[in-house]
């Protein structure tokens, strides 16, 4: 069980642990209806060299070659850059300039954007090694501090959180749903 940074050609199995784990926030993220086209496009995101949702920002777990979780990470003083490619699409495909994301995370942590691993590997420490991967790579950064966003009725995500030295600072808006902004020190 190896965890290494995320490639292109991981896409297929990559793509559909961040629908799983996105739901709504993916069809807000790729203007998409239908789950089909909402991963079409984030598969394009996946793919490309910038953005949030690119490979770069990914790393896997594999279990036997498969990729059995991923973790989305970044600097939250990188956001407005890593949203700009999302921010382009969007715009054009509604025509609308105005269009804007929720803030998820603060200029001064290293953000976990998205984590998510496949049922038939869960509750096999997948999730913990990829969140310990993150916490390593942001102190490797230099971040002080390491974030994430839970949905405020997640109780199970939350406890295990809590479990792992992260708190709760404030509450956050992401897709018109309440969520825990937890931060831990590093």
């Amino acid at each position: 069980m190896t965890i290494r940074s995320a490639r292109q050609q991981d896409a297929p199995a990559a793509v559909r642990l961040l629908y799983d784990a996105l739901h709504d926030v993916a069809h807000q993220l790729t203007g998409e209806e239908s789950e089909e086209k909402a991963i079409e496009v984030l598969e394009q995101y996946f793919r490309a060299d910038e953005g949030r949702l690119s490979h770069r920002q990914a790393a896997v777990k594999e279990v036997d070659g498969e990729v059995a979780g991923i973790i989305v990470a970044y600097g939250g003083d990188k956001v407005a850059e890593l949203d700009r490619p999302i921010l382009e699409r969007l715009r054009k495909l509604k025509n609308d300039k105005a269009i804007a994301l929720d803030k998820e995370s603060d200029e001064d942590e290293y953000y976990i954007d998205t984590l998510s691993v496949s049922p038939q590997f869960g509750g096999k420490g997948i999730g913990s090694a990829l969140i310990s991967h993150a916490e390593k790579k942001a102190k490797e950064l230099q971040y002080d501090k390491i974030a994430l966003a839970v949905v405020t009725d997640n109780h199970r995500a939350h406890s295990l959180y809590e479990r792992r030295g992260y708190s709760t600072d404030k509450e956050i808006m992401i897709n018109g749903h309440v969520y825990y902004h937890m931060v831990k020190p590093l």
